[in-house]
């Protein structure tokens, strides 16, 4: 069960996924980024500074080595997901731009993955184990399974609008059912070492969730000047592609160890992220529009 998930079924599932993502996507996002950069811009920079930075910091306070170390600061590497686009519609947050910035950004990680994990696996990595992160090969495999479905779905919507509309739900579903699946076959091979690790990794997971999440809707709201863009800020940075790092960890680092905190994270950013979309929903469901920046 374990090798056939992490072998064929996530592949497939995180192209789908990014399949579903470009189901999703017209001319017209992108577009949008133009004409609004400002909520764009603190949004990316969020997700590609921020997290990675904090990460290390959180690393650093918490503790954390080797596998476990080298599977968090990975995650914090890869873009948002479709559950950040979920989670935006439910909070009633700026779905466009949450796209946006699911798809740019994820436009840009497959050359940022390779490098800044090769790092990682040097610095982390104990002295004892050898983990190999090939720069080319890496870029080649992650530009084949998440940049190129994104186009096929775009195709796809433009080609046969009604059937891009139709099919687009059941792919989170499904993306959701091939995560979980995946998750408990890690359970299941690390066997009694995984309370251990759980135990070791849940804290710093955790907390680098619940810090980006907060912080993110602290620059949307203080530079963005937007609540609605705020709350997509927010989302996009709390909200890391766990299905992409398990891919990574397990597939071409075929270590799972280090798909703990991968794991850890992907389960408890279900419920932080229901939280904060019932606290800001009570609070008051705003209506603002988004104006240029």
């Amino acid at each position: 069960m374990y090798q056939s998930l992490i072998q064929i079924g996530l592949p497939v599932s995180l192209i789908l996924i990014m399949t579903g993502v470009g189901l999703s996507l017209t001319l017209d996002d992108f577009k949008r980024v133009l004409q609004q950069p400002r909520g764009f811009i603190v949004g990316a920079l969020c997700q590609m500074l921020l997290l990675p930075l904090f990460a290390i910091l959180i690393i650093a306070v918490t503790g954390l080595t080797g596998e476990l170390a080298i599977g968090l600061f990975i995650l914090a590497l890869c873009p948002g997901g479709t559950t950040s686009n979920l989670y935006s519609y439910l909070a009633k947050a700026d779905v466009g731009l949450s796209v946006s910035l699911t798809t740019i950004v994820g436009f840009i990680t497959p050359f940022t993955i390779p490098l800044l994990g090769t790092w990682a696996i040097s610095y982390y990595a104990s002295g004892d184990t050898t983990f190999e992160l090939p720069i080319i090969t890496t870029w080649i495999k992650l530009m084949a399974i998440t940049v190129v479905p994104v186009f096929a779905g775009m195709w796809i919507r433009k080609k046969w609008t009604t059937f891009a509309h139709s099919v687009e739900p059941y792919v989170g579903k499904f993306s959701a059912t091939v995560l979980f699946l995946v998750v408990l076959s890690i359970v299941i091979e690390l066997e009694d070492k995984v309370f251990t690790y759980i135990v070791q990794a849940g804290p710093a997971a955790l907390t680098l969730n619940i810090l980006t999440m907060i912080l993110g809707y602290a620059a949307g709201k203080l530079l963005v000047k937007n609540e609605l863009q705020a709350r997509t800020i927010c989302l996009e940075v709390g909200l890391q592609n766990g299905t992409l790092a398990l891919l990574i960890t397990t597939t071409i680092l075929q270590s799972a160890p280090m798909s703990i905190s991968p794991s850890v994270y992907s389960l408890l950013m279900f419920f932080t992220a229901s939280l904060f979309t019932a606290v800001v929903l009570k609070k008051q469901p705003v209506v603002e529009s988004t104006t240029p920046a």
